[in-house]
């Protein structure tokens, strides 16, 4: 085994490669951006080294850097985590070439598995059943809108060198093909140098149900069952779990030995997976799926596989790599119980899942779960990485348990200082549907209204918002004991600005009266530890407040309501009304500008393309007008709020 390690990555999965070498015995490498000094994976590792600044192409995809700190520190071998430099076989080849071993697949084998045209045409060949569609070199746009109309719409365009939902597109009308070909081409060229496509069949009721395969160096390799990872939102995994349901051992026995002999193929080592499409119409079929892709690396979901077989998958890259045969055969592998994964995210599900930025000034997850995170309470959702702040993992004898965990679960995650997913994932884990089973990648697009709307604020959540803004209830003692402004005999009364509307609050021991011009509610407040215990007169409940910088969060029945507290004392002034700009709504780069100054414009008319975290996002014209001016160009850095484009004042 090795004495030491370097893991090429950072964030959850460099804390969790760092939790299972701890275990063995196995000394650890972190290394970092200058926004990662501070972070999770640096303080757990054994020691660390700066790589460069934030910009992942100044940083962690410096494979010559890595290399260089991995010997300057006398580690033996490279775990590259997942993402970044994971699946470049350039840097594979060049950790052989210093005298180190890479954990994972060899370069031949990623590079066969590398392009998703190749790939096909690889499983193809192997007797792997392949999705219908072109996944050859031509690419000039006439001739694959020919493709296309043969292979039949909906059709499914696909960087073929893409991954996690990027350079991804569907089209249903001939009439949208280029332009989506032209965007998909784009982002793949963005996200990963190379904006050639490939043009698929799309599956109308697909499922996304995936094999986790291990290979060793001796020339064998085994499965570990499946994974479904149907729920996605624009490509991307949001829930998964492991067995699929409705999956029956014939069905598990074929895709099982599609993946191995996939695996077997290229001769592969270490820990992938194999995507296959599938076909949920009329339930699993052993003719009913499809080669996909090869993820030549441990995927963000293998917790769920781990969870389900009892196997540290990380443990079993360490040993694989180090020349061990598997530690399991075939047949020892058993299926225990059902688990599932939900990926917490910095995002706003009600604003098309954009990612957002900002401060965790509080950070909570329930005890007895399996929490995959890398960051803590107070540091900082950088705008140069994947916004995720946790994954969280729940295990039951059966799907219902396990699906019940997780909803307790989530409904006890309290996140504040940045807007997330939470309320998104907490309804998704109680959809009817879901919960039957029924599941297929296009659910959440059917119901993304319900899904994402932002949940609506109780009075009770504003009126605990109200007391929390003036520091009430006390900490300890009744609140009429306090002499911050209230008055020692009889009612105390103050007043406190929410969301900038004015407050009237009295206090009568713990009992508390807020009032607006709206509505009057009263509320018996009292402390327990770091809870608060609520009665509304209705019932009893608990409830959390805090007060961070100029805002307050209260978590109550599973949910966060956030709440600004204006500074009284400061002067400031109405924003203009959104309807006359177009305001930046994340941080970002501007990808091309399409504005011109004169120029006018309908209502929607694509005015910009703003990219963040290798996502292209479309910024759209808010009313019909004349643009008045146009305050960015290609290439600017936006921060979140800045105005790009003005409209003339509406005539209205």
């Amino acid at each position: 085994m090795f004495s030491k390690i370097l893991i090429a990555n950072r964030g959850e999965i460099a804390c969790r490669v760092i939790r299972t070498a701890r275990r063995m015995g196995v000394a650890t490498v972190a290394v970092y951006s200058d926004a990662d000094a501070r972070s999770l994976h640096v303080s757990m590792a054994d020691e660390a080294v700066r790589i460069g600044a934030a910009p992942v192409g100044e940083s962690y995809l410096k494979g010559d850097v890595i290399i260089a700190a991995a010997k300057a520190t006398g580690a033996k071998a490279i775990h590259p985590g997942f993402g970044f430099l994971s699946e470049n076989p350039d840097f594979v080849d060049a950790v052989g070439a210093a005298g180190l071993v890479f954990i994972g697949p060899s370069s031949s084998a990623i590079r066969a598995m590398g392009l998703k045209d190749a790939a096909k045409k690889l499983m193809e060949e192997a007797g792997v059943p392949v999705v219908p569609g072109y996944h050859g070199a031509e690419q000039d746009a006439d001739f694959l809108a020919a493709e296309a109309e043969k292979i039949g719409y909906p059709v499914l365009i696909k960087a073929r060198a893409g991954g996690g939902g990027k350079g991804m597109r569907r089209v249903d009308d001939p009439a949208e093909f280029r332009a989506a070909l032209a965007s998909a081409s784009s982002e793949g060229e963005a996200s990963f140098g190379d904006g050639a496509v490939l043009i698929e069949k799309y599956i109308l009721s697909p499922r996304h149900i995936e094999i986790q395969v291990f290979g060793d160096n001796h020339g064998d390799a085994i499965h570990l069952f499946e994974r479904d990872c149907s729920l996605q939102r624009r490509h991307q995994k949001v829930i998964e779990e492991a067995p699929a349901p409705g999956m029956t051992a014939g069905v598990r026995d074929a895709m099982g030995a599609a993946a191995v002999k996939a695996a077997k193929t290229i001769g592969y080592s270490g820990a992938g997976t194999i995507e296959f499409i599938v076909d949920g119409a009329d339930g699993l079929r052993p003719d009913g799926f499809w080669f996909m892709e090869m993820n030549t690396r441990l995927q963000v979901e293998h917790p769920v596989t781990e969870a389900i077989t009892g196997v540290d998958l990380v443990e079993w890259q360490l040993r694989v790599a180090a020349g061990a045969p598997l530690p399991m055969t075939q047949d020892e592998l058993k299926i225990d119980g059902w688990a599932f994964e939900a990926r917490l995210y910095a995002e706003d599900a009600a604003r098309g899942f954009l990612p957002a930025t900002g401060r965790l000034d509080h950070l909570k997850f329930p005890e007895g779960t399996r929490i995959e995170t890398g960051v803590r309470a107070g540091d900082e959702i950088s705008p140069y990485y994947d916004p995720m702040i946790a994954k969280i993992v729940t295990h039951g004898a059966d799907r219902a348990e396990a699906l019940a965990c997780l909803r307790a679960a989530l409904e006890a995650t309290e996140v504040a200082g940045s807007v997330t997913n939470i309320a998104f994932l907490a309804r998704l884990a109680g959809h009817a549907g879901f919960m039957n089973g029924e599941v297929d990648t296009g659910l959440i697009e059917r119901d993304a209204a319900e899904l994402t709307a932002p949940p609506p604020v109780p009075p009770a959540a504003r009126a605990l918002a109200a007391l929390a803004a003036l520091g009430l209830p006390a900490a300890s003692g009744p609140a009429w004991e306090r002499r911050d402004g209230f008055r020692l005999w009889g009612p105390a009364r103050a007043l406190a600005r929410l969301d900038g509307a004015l407050l009237r609050i009295e206090v009568a021991g713990d009992e508390f009266t807020v009032a607006d011009d709206d509505a009057v509610i009263s509320l018996s407040v009292r402390r327990n530890g770091d809870a608060l215990r609520v009665d509304d007169g209705d019932r009893v409940f608990a409830a959390r407040a805090v007060r961070h910088g100029g805002a307050v969060t209260i978590f109550m029945d599973g949910a966060a309501h956030g709440f600004s507290v204006p500074d009284m004392l400061a002067a400031g002034s109405d924003a203009a009304t959104g309807g006359d700009m177009v305001l930046s709504p994340m941080p970002g780069l501007v990808k091309s500008m399409m504005a011109e100054a004169g120029a006018t414009v309908e209502l929607g008319a694509p005015l910009c393309v703003l990219e963040a975290m290798k996502m292209e996002h479309t910024l759209k014209a808010p009313r019909a007008g004349v643009i008045a001016a146009v305050a960015a160009a290609a290439g600017d850095q936006v921060e979140e709020g800045a105005i790009l484009i003005t409209l003339e004042p509406s005539e209205d």
